[in-house]
């Protein structure tokens, strides 16, 4: 009997020991965590900075000064040089110059969008930014939590944004406005879907780069790419909900 009492003991305390593979397991969820909510916090500052220097722009008539100025081509081109320059120089530079470059690329968006207060009431745009932020919380949730495999629909989603451009500056010429009415809608499907895409992306990058010296650099990109989808998407369905001055 008192073998049978002291085995049991010696199984209880082996089964309150912590095992390798469980501890392994939580560390890196609660990296995964950190690092995915580092990128959020990057990518919604970023986006309070836009609407603030937006704002502000169009407030103090910067933008109405800007309209009538050569200065409105360099402030719609910059943000294109910006993000060429993050891509193709990212492993030359270091994490301090990619993060000056975000956040300038950040307020240079906010010159660029401050236009649309020209165009469109300032309710419809407030309207349609939380409609924006709503659709892109959930979607981006769906991507994190999803056990289907999105990378499929990379490709096409990327290819589609390629259409958008092309059909885009087609019709600059065109001025079709049942054109321009499918490619809104087309914009609004392909970034709320590159938005679950890039959030799994993302997710399962940091199995690869955690530990890594450019896991900080990588945190960057990730907010400038999912910044880049929440723009877009409010941009295109702005054409939608937007109600013009």
């Amino acid at each position: 009997m008192a073998d049978w009492n002291d085995t049991s003991r010696n199984a209880q305390r082996l089964g309150s020991v912590p095992r390798a593979g469980g501890d392994v397991a939580g560390r890196f969820d609660e990296g995964l965590r950190k690092h995915m909510l580092s990128i959020y916090n990057y990518m919604a500052s970023a986006v309070l900075l836009t609407g603030i220097v937006a704002l502000v722009s169009a407030s103090s008539g910067i933008t109405l000064a800007m309209v009538g100025s050569p200065l409105i081509w360099v402030v719609m081109l910059a943000p294109l040089g910006f993000v060429l320059a993050m891509s193709f120089g990212l492993h030359k530079m270091s994490k301090g110059t990619l993060n000056v470059l975000f956040w300038a690329y950040a307020a240079i968006m906010g010159l660029s969008l401050s236009t649309i207060f020209l165009v469109y009431t300032g309710q419809s745009i407030a309207t349609t930014f939380f409609a924006t932020a709503g659709a892109f919380a959930g979607l981006s949730l769906y991507g994190y939590t999803t056990k289907k495999d999105l990378s499929g629909f990379g490709s096409f989603l990327i290819m589609g944004v390629f259409g958008l451009i092309i059909a885009s500056l087609v019709n600059l010429f065109l001025k079709s406005d049942a054109m321009s009415f499918v490619i809104s809608g087309l914009g609004v499907l392909i970034f709320a879907g590159l938005t679950a895409y890039d959030t799994q992306r993302l997710k399962e990058e940091y199995q690869v780069l955690r530990g890594t010296e450019f896991a900080g650099k990588a945190v960057i990109m990730g907010a400038l790419n999912l910044y880049l989808d929440f723009i877009n998407m409010f941009m295109f369905l702005l054409r939608f909900l937007g109600n013009r001055e």
